[in-house]
């Protein structure tokens, strides 16, 4: 096996070469939430400040951002921030309670979607555009920069459930009962999250990430309208603005 994969003749990122197709050995690692209480470097960082401040802080997003790589030289950097940050941008109510996760404002009608505001999101996110502009100048060559978002069934789970759930049950009967309701949050969270990542790859994101944790959840029919479509359309429209930046999908327990 060794014999088939020939060192690169430049020092290209070993997990951007991967992405790119190419065999690298040995393979590449991050991980997913490769920031954590496993630290203690984290932890003291995490007892000056509350959860959303560390993740609209640049220099203490940067920082947690750094500590795996310092320690352990991952091959990716993955930005340090929520899922949530997106509807929590767009004006609804987030808190994280310790020993529970997020809570919500639960978006249960069309009055709770027409409060949202996306033209809010590029002012709310700009100190997490600064994050990765740190990053980007401070992380070693090898190490390959990640943004990342959830994809708009995962997120709109915690929006119309109004936080953590099993099974998200009530997010899965608005999608039957009021499939227009339903459909016009994932239209909007399809927007908003494709102007998102394509901010973060202009703030220096190599590569992005589409995180759908719940897509298993859903039957093939509400797989395809509400994971497959809204996920090509992000794809399509990254693609457009920003040609040739790879994007790794995670649409957990969708075998």
């Amino acid at each position: 096996m060794d014999s088939e994969i020939s060192p690169s003749p430049t020092p290209a990122k070993p997990l951007l070469r991967v992405l790119q197709g190419e065999a690298v050995w040995p393979p590449p690692v991050w991980l997913m939430r490769q920031a954590g209480r496993y630290l203690p470097e984290f932890r003291a960082e995490r007892a000056k400040a509350d959860f959303l401040t560390r993740c609209t802080t640049p220099d203490i997003a940067a920082e947690l951002t750094l500590q795996p790589i310092r320690r352990y030289a991952m091959d990716g950097a993955i930005l340090f921030s929520d899922i949530l940050i997106l509807p929590w941008a767009m004006g609804q109510d987030l808190k994280f309670i310790e020993g529970r996760g997020p809570v919500m404002e639960p978006i249960r009608n069309r009055a709770g979607l027409d409060a949202l505001s996306p033209s809010r999101v590029a002012e709310i996110v700009a100190p997490i555009q600064e994050t990765l502009r740190i990053l980007a100048r401070d992380l070693p060559q090898p190490t390959t920069l990640l943004g990342f978002a959830g994809s708009p069934f995962t997120v709109s789970c915690y929006m119309v459930d109004g936080g953590s759930s099993r099974e998200f049950g009530v997010t899965r009967a608005m999608a039957l009962q009021d499939p227009a309701l339903y459909g016009d949050l994932i239209a909007l969270l399809t927007r908003a999250t494709t102007d998102m990542l394509i901010g973060q790859i202009d703030a220096g994101a190599e590569a992005v990430m589409l995180f759908d944790s719940w897509a298993g959840l859903l039957p093939p029919s509400q797989f395809r309208q509400h994971v497959i479509a809204p996920t090509r359309e992000i794809v399509q429209g990254i693609r457009a603005a920003r040609p040739g930046v790879k994007i790794i999908g995670f649409p957990r327990l969708a075998g």
